[in-house]
């Protein structure tokens, strides 16, 4: 029998070491989890990203029998929390439950960004996506979006819109709006969309595009007037609310969205596994209605169209921050 090369016994060496690595990976993922998973969320205690985690959280535990421990770590617009998940031991054992902001916005928001969305995350599942209602004081001589935009162009920067903060989801959405629409309206930071909205009550401001769970009370009790909704389609809660696309804006979207990431270089086997295991929750009637009385949407999807999404997301904000010359708080 012919002698084996060097070469030979190398290349034999090198398949039998991507054999035993792939085999090891798929018996990791077969086995995952076997001890707690980490979810960090980027921001305090009961606004919408928490909330979400801690429904997916527990969905998780329930068919794995592993508790989803919700670590709240805010700050910067939530890039410490996230920064913190990029960094940690790619092991499919941390994840960070992310939104527009931290994925899409903070790149061209924060000059010194400590992560990078797309190299440091590896997209694991579509969460949900919020629309946001486009809401005036109802002195406000528009019942349209159309009649807003016409006001707005006869009294330029007399109009103002309110938002939770510099940088915010309700910020960058009416930024949006006004690059459609060709407006100039003042924009009025709060800290926190409660106080922008009891100010829009009480005549301080005019205008304010957030998500539809912060105002749907008010817009049923007459206290607020809802012109449009940010979404592609209307929502079920307001069917008879059209959106702003079809006021007159092709194309206009402007909604919040929320998904899982794990730090890039987990195992791709345990990505599609929490990937799996997460959209059978969100494809359950239980869930979807949970999250229909949040404001959200549920959008079971791949992990590659996740991924896809942050990419354009990051692209189709980054004008409007710049035009709109947001900075950070």
């Amino acid at each position: 029998m012919k002698k084996l090369t060097w070469t030979a016994h190398a290349l034999l060496a090198l398949t039998a070491s991507l054999t035993a690595s792939l085999s090891t990976a798929q018996t990791a993922a077969q086995n995952y989890p076997q001890k707690p998973i980490r979810m960090i969320v980027p921001f305090t205690p009961g606004g919408s990203t928490d909330i979400l985690a801690r429904s997916i959280g527990q969905e998780l535990s329930k068919a794995w029998g592993q508790s989803v421990i919700i670590e709240n770590i805010a700050g910067a617009g939530g890039s410490i929390g996230a920064d913190k998940a990029a960094k940690s031991p790619a092991d499919g054992y941390t994840l960070l439950m992310g939104h527009i902001g931290t994925l899409a916005v903070n790149p061209s928001l924060y000059p010194k960004l400590p992560y990078n969305p797309i190299k440091d995350f590896a997209p694991v599942a579509w969460v949900a996506r919020v629309p946001n209602v486009l809401v005036v004081n109802p002195n406000v001589p528009a019942k349209s979006v159309q009649e807003l935009v016409a006001l707005a162009k006869s009294k330029p920067g007399q109009l103002s819109y309110g938002s939770g903060g510099n940088g915010s989801a309700a910020n960058l959405a009416t930024e949006y709006f006004k690059m459609q629409t060709e407006t100039a309206i003042l924009h009025i930071p709060y800290r926190g969309t409660a106080p922008a909205v009891t100010d829009l009550m009480g005549g301080q401001i005019q205008m304010l595009f957030t998500g539809a769970p912060a105002v749907m009370g008010q817009v049923k009790n007459g206290q607020l007037r809802a012109l449009a909704v940010s979404s592609p389609k209307r929502l079920d809660a307001l069917p008879d609310l059209p959106t702003v696309a079809e006021a007159g804006y092709k194309n206009f979207e402007a909604d919040q969205w929320y998904g899982v990431v794990a730090p890039a270089g987990t195992p791709r086997d345990i990505v599609l596994k929490l990937n799996q295991q997460i959209n059978v929750a969100l494809n359950s009637a239980e869930l979807k209605k949970r999250l229909n009385t949040e404001g959200a949407v549920a959008t079971p999807e791949t992990p590659e169209a996740f991924g896809k999404l942050i990419a354009q997301e990051i692209e189709r904000w980054r004008p409007v921050i710049t035009s709109g010359r947001v900075k950070a708080d």
